[in-house]
């Protein structure tokens, strides 16, 4: 039965159109333990959602919603290495990385936490001997600087991480980033290195990732055009690959490259060696207590009830606004400097996931799925973007972020933060009314003036938001975060009954760009290209020659 003629998806509908005029601050006025009601704390992780469109009814509606999806069956057989990535044939194991218990953790009746392990010990020895000093470059001197190259997944978790635990890094290897094609980015990293003292890790499962490919090609001839020889690669590039053989004849050496496995999706990849420069960053006890927390929140979506689950209300609160209050987007807030990548990080994970229009047996959904992810720092965001969502005519929900202390802490600047961001949420919560601006204008203004200038002033209100808050954010808290909001996205899967995990959107754009490059260097326009997409190549074509 599709999930949109249930009984609980009928009466969500009843219930959006009863309270389409209710207010949430009338509700807060009504009931003081409204907060006490909705609000929710695990593995170091507190959210309130009281400033949500919901009552009591609603939220019971929404928590027989996902038993009648499945979410708990669905939960139970990803734990349980069973191919849920049903039109790839794969289990979805990401959280094998992460775990830390004493049972096994089969995938296709094998037990995959030796590899499991294995791995982590090779990332900590490679770690260590970097940090170290033992493993030096092919001149003696010491590696100072780790140049990692990828993309997607590969790039955005790493990046996002080693940014956000900023306080934590060791200061043993500065770690540069490198992710797009256009060689503008490349050349600007290597030209501040010194190639006797830089290591290029290059990560992709194939070997054969287009734009991870080249960009590692163009940091090999800068490596040898220094005077390097080719037998010096051995020392100064490693891997992240399944494909062993392609590395070695790169000419890196088979030990420095490091394996994954089919059933971690990019976008979870961050727990895996793609993980490595995270590690060298922060050091890899810290990147054991990333890896810790998120398996304490696994833990928790797993053994929680649904009704005290953080994942699962963060994702059934999702489903209550795209599907019932037609929400077309969601915001990040992170209130904190460090964690200002965070909403990227997410707007990949969510959108790759959930972008999807079909159910299991091909059939097109009949109802809205992932929304737009976007999101900034605050108070950046208070300049720009939040002037839509205090006044715009649409709802955009919206997650606040705030650490309650931070590393060596101002708390001047801190409390400033911490004021801007429940004051927000307040104000999109509270709105002001038509009678409170008129009645803050100037006594000698005309009374009709008064009229138009209060209309211009008035803010709606009834506006949601969730506020996230946490001791600080160390690494275990971190670990908990990201996978707080990947259990939210596979609850929200589950619901709308969709893939999450495969990303065929991608897999097109990527054969496409194969055969555009092709037609660039050769001339030959592909069979089924558009008259729009080979006038194009023609005009680059053109460019290149003058």
């Amino acid at each position: 039965m599709p999930i949109n003629t249930s009984p609980a998806w009928n009466a969500l509908s009843q219930l959006a159109n009863k309270h389409a005029n209710d207010h949430m601050r009338d509700w807060f006025l009504a009931d003081p333990t409204r907060v006490a009601t909705f609000s929710e704390s695990a593995c170091g992780i507190h959210i309130d959602f009281s400033k949500n469109t919901i009552t009591q009814e609603i939220f019971n509606h929404l928590i027989e919603l996902a038993h009648t999806a499945g979410v708990e069956p669905a939960r139970r057989a990803m734990f349980n290495g069973e191919a849920i990535n049903f039109t790839e044939d794969r289990a979805v194991m990401h959280t094998a990385l992460r775990h830390f218990g004493d049972e096994p953790v089969l995938v296709d009746g094998h037990d995959v936490m030796p590899e499991v392990n294995a791995s982590r010990a090779k990332i900590k020895a490679f770690t260590d001997a970097l940090h170290t000093g033992s493993h030096t470059g092919y001149t003696g001197k010491v590696i100072t600087d780790v140049v990692s190259i990828g993309i997607g997944g590969s790039f955005l978790g790493p990046k996002i991480m080693t940014e956000a635990l900023k306080p934590y890094h060791q200061h043993k290897l500065n770690v540069h980033f490198v992710a797009n094609v256009d060689g503008c980015h490349i050349q600007d990293v290597l030209a501040l290195r010194d190639p006797e003292t830089t290591l290029v890790l290059m990560s992709s499962k194939s070997f054969g990732t287009q734009e991870t490919q080249q960009n590692t090609l163009t940091a090999k001839a800068w490596f040898l055009a220094s005077g390097a020889p080719q037998s010096a690669v051995a020392l100064h590039f490693a891997a992240i690959s399944s494909n062993v053989p392609a590395a070695v004849e790169f000419g890196m050496d088979p030990d420095l490259v490091f394996s994954m496995d089919d059933w971690v999706g990019g976008r979870y990849s961050l727990w895996s060696a793609i993980g490595m420069p995270i590690a060298l960053a922060i050091g890899y006890a810290n990147f054991e207590a990333l890896l810790k927390g998120s398996y304490a929140m696994d833990t928790h979506f797993k053994t929680a009830p649904l009704a005290q689950n953080l994942p699962v209300i963060l994702g059934l609160l999702g489903v209550w606004y795209r599907n019932f209050q037609d929400a077309q987007a969601h915001v990040l807030l992170p209130y904190y400097h460090y964690l200002r990548g965070f909403p990227a990080y997410v707007q990949q994970l969510d959108m790759e996931s959930n972008g999807k229009r079909n159910t299991p047996d091909g059939s097109p959904v009949e109802y809205a799925t992932g929304p737009v992810i976007f999101g900034s720092e605050g108070t950046n965001g208070q300049h720009s973007f939040h002037q839509l969502i205090h006044q715009g005519d649409t709802i955009i929900p919206a997650d606040f972020i705030l650490p309650l202390r931070v590393p060596q802490q101002n708390d001047a600047h801190h409390a400033m933060l911490a004021s801007n961001c429940f004051g927000q949420t307040q104000a999109l919560m509270q709105g002001k009314t038509f009678a409170q601006c008129r009645s803050a204008l100037p006594d000698d203004m005309a009374e009709s003036d008064k009229d138009v200038l209060a209309a211009h002033k008035v803010m709606p209100g009834n506006k949601p938001s969730n506020t996230i808050t946490f001791a600080q954010l160390d690494p275990f808290t971190l670990g908990a975060l990201v996978a707080l909001y990947e259990h939210k996205v596979f609850v929200q899967g589950v619901v709308w009954d969709v893939n999450s995990f495969d990303q065929w959107g991608v897999e097109l754009g990527k054969v496409l760009g194969n055969q555009v490059l092709d037609a660039i260097h050769s001339g030959q326009m592909h069979a089924d290209m558009d008259s729009s997409t080979q006038a194009l190549i023609s005009q680059f074509r053109e460019a290149l020659l003058k």
